[in-house]
């Protein structure tokens, strides 16, 4: 068995640069589970599946493993049915399943070994069964240019109903590999490889460094004989745990019974800032412990050296940040949340009573007018926590910053403090209803003073904040990003002096 430590390390360790390949098989490896399960539950809600497919459906899961002949068989009469259909039609269906649900499937542990491979300049690829449909969204998402998969037959932009060449099953991913190797001058003796089916084992055979990822027995088997790496990535409950619905009711439950204490104790004491204070210290406090949520945390120190301040936090699930900040900060702050939330039944309501700043992103001035109240709030010594991406990412890829939260901090002559959370959205992603148990993995940097900035110095320190994530991320916990932080605000401060 290896660790996805081990692996990073070895990786790095190892010769860089393009001509050696990292594949990465997608169902059952970068995603947990099967993204033809999103496909085919949005075909029977709109009543695509006739009894026929579903019968043949059903007939091959039976059956067990397949073979390529079996394969082709099986997905041919699955696409028969988009006959007609349009190439940007299934674009959009394959967005919008990825918004859905096949985003929030995706391993941590997959992305950390993707992002690994692109900072040793690999070529990354995905090499799946799958069609491009269900795969694209989240090469996109992940930054991953090369797409091997089961092509859908187009005519002048319009699907035929039949695939397109050979399927990417058991030997036919094997040849597509290897015909890509070929035209991209891939070193394959050099290179990774990444699957979970039983059916990968010629792909995985052809390549130097073969991993099997969750394997299924009869990869397992042959990794085991061969001495090939065995990778556990860990999966999520089944939809029959009741647990984490239970846990995640609990914590909303928690949201709620601690705002209205906080609003009970702000006026019975005519003081609404103490109240926000008990509730966020309660919900930070009380929250965890019935999520059975963890929070671990480096740098505390710098959550309490500069009040007040603006704290950065990247942003991947709404409870769940808001969470890990009340568990952080405690009291003396507000938020800064997009106008939609507010919007959002009871949750919106607390964050109003909380003195949420809601900014509506369509509007600039809009924008920069509901910052001002924030403004006000930080002169008279309440933090700000914001976060800089402006909207949840689907992926723990770091959005683009946006300059709201910088401008709030030069306007009120207060320091920027940036929170790099590792993994809520493997606790809890953008769109999922309910939360897993776990621990979430904090690093909270050197605050960077913005006395004196001017718009340049915004447009300087932007770019520089938003890498500082980047790199703590891809090196956790970003020690030596922090080392280099810190030297820079060391240099911009003598500059200035």
């Amino acid at each position: 068995m290896a660790s996805v430590d081990d692996v990073v390390a070895s990786i790095r360790s190892g010769p860089s640069g393009p001509k050696v390949a990292a594949i990465f098989d997608f169902d059952g490896t970068l995603i947990d589970g099967y993204s033809a399960q999103a496909l085919y539950a949005h075909r029977a809600k709109n009543f695509e599946i006739g009894p026929e497919e579903l019968v043949r459906t059903f007939l091959a899961a039976l059956r067990g493993p397949l073979d390529e002949v079996g394969f082709t068989d099986l997905i041919e009469r699955g696409v028969h049915g988009w006959a007609g259909r349009t190439e940007q039609e299934l674009r959009e269906l394959g967005e919008r399943l990825f918004a859905e649900e096949i985003g929030g499937t995706l391993f941590h542990d997959a992305w950390r070994l993707v992002r690994a491979h692109q900072n040793h300049g690999h070529t990354v690829v995905i090499a799946s069964s799958a069609t491009r449909l269900q795969i694209a969204p989240m090469a996109d998402a992940l930054g991953i240019e090369y797409v091997l998969c089961t092509e859908l037959e187009t005519t002048e932009g319009v699907v035929t109903g039949r695939i397109s060449g050979r399927p990417l099953w058991g030997g036919g991913k094997s040849a597509a590999v290897w015909t890509f190797a070929q035209r991209h001058d891939i070193d394959l003796d050099a290179s990774y490889a990444y699957a979970n089916g039983d059916e990968d084992v010629p792909f995985l055979s052809i390549v130097g460094q073969p991993h099997a990822v969750n394997p299924q027995s009869g990869l397992a088997r042959h990794a085991a004989e061969q001495g090939w790496p065995h990778i556990a990535f860990a999966t999520k409950p089944g939809m029959l745990d009741p647990l984490p619905a239970l846990r995640t009711a609990a914590m909303y439950g928690s949201l709620f019974a601690t705002a209205g204490a906080g609003f009970v104790a702000g006026l019975l004491t005519n003081n609404r800032r103490n109240g926000m204070d008990l509730a966020t210290t309660l919900f930070g406090d009380i929250g965890g412990w019935l999520g059975d949520i963890n929070v671990v945390v480096r740098g505390e120190v710098h959550l309490r050296s500069h009040r007040p301040a603006v704290f950065f936090v990247n942003h991947q699930s709404t409870l769940i940040d808001a969470l890990v900040t009340a568990r952080l900060l405690r009291r003396g702050y507000t938020m800064v949340m997009k106008a939609e939330v507010r919007d959002m039944p009871v949750i919106g309501q607390i964050f109003d009573l909380a003195g949420v700043a809601f900014v509506d992103r369509a509007s600039t001035a809009e924008a920069i007018a509901a910052l001002q109240p924030a403004v006000e709030k930080l002169r008279s010594g309440t933090s700000i926590a914001i976060a800089p991406e402006g909207t949840r990412s689907m992926t723990p890829q770091v959005g683009p910053f946006k300059k709201g939260g910088f401008r709030l901090a030069v306007d009120a002559g207060v320091p920027i403090v940036p929170i790099v959370i590792r993994n809520a959205g493997e606790i809890m992603w953008r769109n999922a209803v309910t939360a897993q148990s776990g621990t979430i993995e904090v690093v909270v940097h050197q605050p960077v003073p913005t006395t004196g900035w001017t718009r340049s110095d915004i447009d300087e320190w932007l770019p520089r904040t938003r890498q500082l994530y980047v790199d703590t991320l891809d090196d956790w916990p970003g020690t030596h990003a922090g080392h280099q932080w810190s030297k820079a605000i060391a240099n911009a401060t003598e500059a200035e002096a």
